[in-house]
C-alpha cells in the first residue's frame, strides 16, 4: 500500500517522451498509433528530428533531409497530441561535423524536458521504428510508484521479425548474441546485468538532472546513460511488459542493432559472439575478490587486464578515498564497470575461445541440460550457418524465457 505523499506523487507524474527521429517517415504512422493508443494520457512528447546539415549538400543524403522535412509537417499537423518539435533537419539549423547523431539527438530532447518538467515527472526513451503496448506508459508509472528508491528502468525488448529471410536471420542472431551475455550476466548477479536500448530507457527528471543528464556519444549513448544510472542507483529490470524494436539493416549509427545485421549478413559476426560461460565465471570471481582487496593485493582473474586498462597501482587511489570495505567495494564496481567488463571478454574472446556454436552447446548443456530444445541442438550438432529461421527463432524464444525469469529473480541491480 502506498503512502500518502506516493498516491500525490502517482496521480500527478507526467511523462515527458523523449524521441530523436532521423528517417522515420515510414513508420511515422505506428508510432504515431502507439502514442495514441496509450492508457496512461498525462503526457508530453518532445521529438528533435534531426541530420548533419552537410546532407543537404549530399546527393545521396538529400532524400533523407526531404523525409525528416516532411516527418516535421506531419508532426506538427497533429492535434490529439501535445507535441513540441526541435528541428536540427531545416537548411541551417541540421549539426555540425563535430556534434552530431542519435546521442546528440537524444541528449537535445532530454535537456529539453530536464527545463520544462517537475523533479517527480518521468523522462522516457523511445525510437520512431518501435511498437510499444497500450499499456506501456501505464506501467512505467506505476514501477517508479511501486519501487520509490529506483533511479531507472531498463524495459525489457523483443525484436519484431520482417519476413525477409536476410533481416530475421541477421536480427534472431543478434539477439542470440544479446541474450547470451545478458543472461551470464544474470546468473552471476552481476550490478551491470542490463541490456541498454534507446528504446526501452526511463527514468525520473530529478535522477536526470542529478546526474547531469546523458552524455552524447555518437552510438551506444543509451548503453553509457544505463550504466550511468546504475552508478547513480538502483535499476529496475523486473518489468512487465516489453517492447518491440524494428529489425533493419541501418548504418545510421557506428555500432548496435543496424551495423552489426549488415555485418553479419555479410558473415562477419566477430564483434557479436557467443562468449564462453567461463568468462563470466572469471569475472564472478573477481567481484567475488573485491572485499578482501581492500587490505590485500590478491590475484584475481581479471588482475592482467586491469593492470593493462588503470595502471599496476590503479588500488591505491581506490583504497585511500575508501573510508571502509563497503566504499571500497563500490568504488570498485564502479571503476570495473559494465564497459570493463565487455572489453575483458572480448580480450578473453579473441585470444582464442573456439566456435560460436560449441560455446552456445556448452551453455545450454551445463545450465539447461534437461531442457528438450538443448538437447535437440546437441543431437542435431547446431550450426548457426545451417540453422533455419524456425530454429533460431525457437532458440531466441527459449533465451528470453529464461532470461524473464532471472529478471523476475533478481528484479532490481543495487
Amino acid at each position: 500500500m502506498f503512502s500518502k505523499s506516493h498516491t500525490i506523487l502517482k496521480t500527478q507524474r507526467r511523462i515527458y517522451v523523449a524521441l530523436p527521429l532521423m528517417d522515420e517517415l515510414e513508420n511515422f504512422p505506428l508510432m504515431l498509433s502507439c502514442l495514441q493508443k496509450q492508457d496512461y494520457a498525462d503526457f508530453e512528447v518532445v521529438c528533435c528530428v534531426n541530420q548533419p546539415d552537410n546532407w543537404w549538400q549530399n546527393e545521396a543524403k538529400i532524400e533523407i533531409c526531404k523525409k525528416n522535412q516532411q516527418t516535421i509537417r506531419e508532426l506538427n499537423n497533429v492535434s490529439d497530441i501535445k507535441i513540441q518539435v526541435i528541428d536540427k533537419s531545416s537548411p541551417g539549423q541540421g549539426w555540425d561535423l563535430k556534434n552530431f547523431g542519435v546521442g546528440w539527438a537524444r541528449k537535445t530532447v532530454m535537456d529539453n524536458i530536464s527545463q520544462i518538467a517537475k523533479p517527480y515527472d518521468i523522462i522516457l526513451s523511445l525510437d520512431g521504428d518501435t511498437k510499444y503496448p497500450e499499456n506501456y506508459f501505464d506501467e512505467i508509472v506505476k514501477s517508479f510508484d511501486r519501487f520509490p528508491d529506483i533511479k531507472a528502468i531498463s524495459v525489457p525488448y523483443y525484436h519484431q521479425l520482417t519476413g525477409r529471410p536476410d533481416a530475421d536471420r541477421a536480427i534472431l542472431r543478434y539477439e542470440i548474441y544479446m541474450r547470451c551475455y545478458a543472461i551470464n550476466m544474470l546468473r552471476i548477479s552481476n550490478p551491470y546485468a542490463f541490456t541498454a536500448l534507446g528504446s526501452a530507457m526511463a527514468c525520473t527528471v530529478t535522477t536526470y538532472r542529478n546526474l547531469g543528464g546523458i552524455t552524447p556519444h555518437k552510438s551506444g549513448e543509451d548503453f553509457y546513460f544505463v550504466q550511468k544510472l546504475r552508478k547513480f542507483g538502483q535499476v529496475l529490470i523486473d518489468f512487465p511488459v516489453s517492447v518491440f524494436p524494428a529489425a533493419r539493416f541501418s548504418d545510421r549509427v557506428f555500432f548496435g542493432t543496424g551495423p552489426a545485421m549488415i555485418k553479419g549478413a555479410r558473415g562477419d559476426w566477430s564483434g557479436y559472439p557467443v562468449y564462453p560461460d567461463h568468462f563470466f565465471d572469471e569475472v564472478e570471481e573477481t567481484f567475488s575478490a573485491f572485499t578482501g582487496l581492500f587490505e590485500n593485493d590478491t590475484r584475481t582473474p581479471m588482475s592482467a587486464f586491469l593492470q593493462e586498462k588503470f595502471g599496476k597501482d590503479f588500488l591505491v587511489p581506490l583504497r585511500k578515498n575508501s573510508r571502509s570495505v563497503a566504499k571500497f567495494r563500490v568504488a570498485c564496481e564502479h571503476k570495473v564497470d559494465g564497459l570493463r567488463i565487455l572489453q575483458y571478454v572480448k580480450t578473453r574472446y579473441e585470444a582464442g575461445a573456439g566456435l560460436d556454436e560449441k560455446n552456445l552447446l556448452c551453455f545450454l548443456q551445463r545450465f539447461y541440460p534437461e531442457e528438450k530444445l538443448s538437447k535437440k541442438l546437441l543431437i542435431e550438432n547446431f550450426s548457426f550457418e545451417n540453422a533455419s529461421i524456425g530454429q533460431l527463432d525457437e532458440l531466441r524464444n527459449f533465451l528470453v524465457r529464461k532470461e524473464e525469469l532471472w529478471q523476475n529473480k533478481i528484479k532490481i541491480l543495487r
